[in-house]
C-alpha cells in the first residue's frame, strides 16, 4: 500500500480549559457593588424621561384648540334698527384765519416768534427797521413846536403890540383932525395959506389910514381873527403830521390782532416787505370746526344739527363727537360735492390745524 494511503490515527478529544475571572481586589469589590450599573442608568434617564413627559403635555395643551376648534361665545339674536351713516373726509379749521401783513415798506429787523407758537393779542410778531420813521417823528415834532410858538407869540406879543399901535395911531389921528380944523379956519379967514391946508389934509388922511390898518391888524390877531385862525390851522396841521409820523412808527411793529396760533410764517429777518404782503397766518383762538366735502348724492340725507363721530387719521382709535352746523348752498361742479362744517364742542388736545379727519354722520 502506498504511503499516502496508510490509515491515520483517530483524533483525541481534549476538553478546552475554562477561564474563570480573577477575583477583584477587596478595595474594588467594595466600591462597585453588583447593582451599581443599573442604578447609574436609572439616574441618567430619569430627568430625560421627565422632560419628555412635560414637553408632551405642553404640546398637547397647545394643540388642544386646533383639535377641538375655537371657543365660540353665543350671542342671542335681538330685534333692532339699523343705523345708516354717511362717511366723508375733511380737515380741521377755525371759523376764520387772519393774514398778518405790513402796512408800510420796510426791512425786517427781527421776528421774535416761531411758526406754530401760541400768541396773545397785542404780542409783537414782526419788527421792521424804524430809523426813517423816528426821523419823521423828530421833524414833525419840530414843526409842531414852531407852529405852537407862532400861536403863542400872536397871543402874548403880536396882539398887545397891535393894540398899542392902534392906540398911538388913534392919538395921531386926533391931532391930525385938530390940525386940519385949525388950518381950515385960518384959510377961511385968509390967515393961512392953501399949502398949509393941504398939508393938514394930507396928515389927516395918513392918520386915518394908519388907524384903519391898526384896527385890521388887531382884529386879525384877536381870537377868531384871520391871523389867529391861520396860526391855529398851522399848529393843527403840524400836530396831525406828528400823529401820522407816530402811526408810521407804529406800523414798524406788527402785532397780533387776536390771540391764536401762528400756522404759517413766510418771511425771515433781513427781507424787504411791501404793503399788503402776507408775512404770517394766524389761526385765532376760538371754536374748532371740521370742514368736510360730501358727495352731492347724499345731500338729501343730511341736515343741520345731526350728530357725528369724527377721528383724525393720525389717531384713528380716538373718536370725538361733532355736530353738523353749516351746509354750503352751492355745489362744487368740478368735484360734485358740497362743503359742510361741523362744530366740535370739546376738541381733543391732539387736534391741529389742517389735520385730516374722517367724519361718520348718522343719518
Amino acid at each position: 500500500m502506498p504511503a499516502d494511503t496508510a490509515p491515520r490515527p483517530a483524533p483525541i478529544d481534549v476538553p478546552a480549559p475554562r477561564l474563570t475571572p480573577a477575583p477583584l481586589p477587596p478595595v474594588l469589590a467594595q466600591r462597585r457593588p453588583p447593582s451599581a450599573p443599573r442604578r447609574s442608568w436609572l439616574r441618567r434617564w430619569r430627568w430625560r424621561l421627565l422632560a419628555i413627559v412635560l414637553a408632551s403635555i405642553a404640546a398637547g395643551y397647545a394643540a388642544l384648540p386646533r383639535i377641538l376648534g375655537p371657543v365660540v361665545v353665543p350671542i342671542p339674536a335681538v330685534r333692532g334698527d339699523l343705523v345708516a351713516s354717511v362717511v366723508a373726509t375733511g380737515r380741521v379749521e377755525t371759523p376764520h384765519r387772519i393774514a398778518i401783513a405790513s402796512q408800510v415798506t420796510g426791512t425786517i429787523a427781527g421776528i421774535p416768534v416761531a411758526e406754530g407758537q401760541e400768541v396773545e393779542a397785542g404780542q409783537l410778531l414782526v419788527a421792521l427797521s424804524d430809523t426813517e420813521a423816528r426821523a419823521a417823528i423828530a421833524q414833525a415834532e419840530a414843526a409842531l413846536a414852531q407852529a405852537s410858538t407862532r400861536l403863542d407869540q400872536i397871543g402874548s406879543v403880536g396882539l398887545p403890540m397891535a393894540e398899542e399901535a392902534l392906540a398911538q395911531n388913534e392919538a395921531n389921528l386926533a391931532n391930525a383932525e385938530r390940525a386940519f380944523a385949525r388950518a381950515s379956519q385960518l384959510r377961511a379967514s385968509n390967515a393961512g395959506t392953501e399949502a398949509q391946508l393941504d398939508e393938514a389934509r394930507r396928515a389927516l388922511l395918513v392918520a386915518q389910514a394908519l388907524v384903519r390898518a391898526s384896527r385890521v391888524q388887531v382884529a386879525g390877531l384877536s381870537p377868531g381873527g384871520s391871523d389867529r385862525v391861520m396860526a391855529d390851522s398851522q399848529r393843527a396841521e403840524a400836530a396831525a403830521a406828528l400823529e401820522v409820523a407816530r402811526a408810521r412808527l407804529g406800523y414798524t411793529r406788527i402785532r397780533a390782532p387776536l390771540a391764536g396760533t401762528l400756522i404759517a410764517r413766510n418771511v425771515e429777518p433781513g427781507w424787504v416787505v411791501q404793503p399788503g404782503q402776507a408775512l404770517m397766518q394766524l389761526s385765532p383762538r376760538g371754536p374748532t370746526q371740521l370742514v368736510v366735502q360730501i358727495d352731492e348724492k347724499n345731500l338729501s340725507r343730511i341736515a343741520r344739527g345731526q350728530p357725528a363721530l369724527a377721528s383724525a387719521d393720525a389717531f384713528p382709535d380716538r373718536r370725538f363727537a361733532a355736530r353738523l352746523a353749516y351746509i354750503n348752498p352751492a355745489v362744487d361742479p368740478e368735484r360734485a360735492s358740497v362743503e359742510v362744517k361741523f362744530d366740535v364742542a370739546e376738541p381733543p388736545d391732539y387736534l391741529r390745524q389742517d389735520m385730516t379727519v374722517s367724519v361718520d354722520i348718522a343719518v
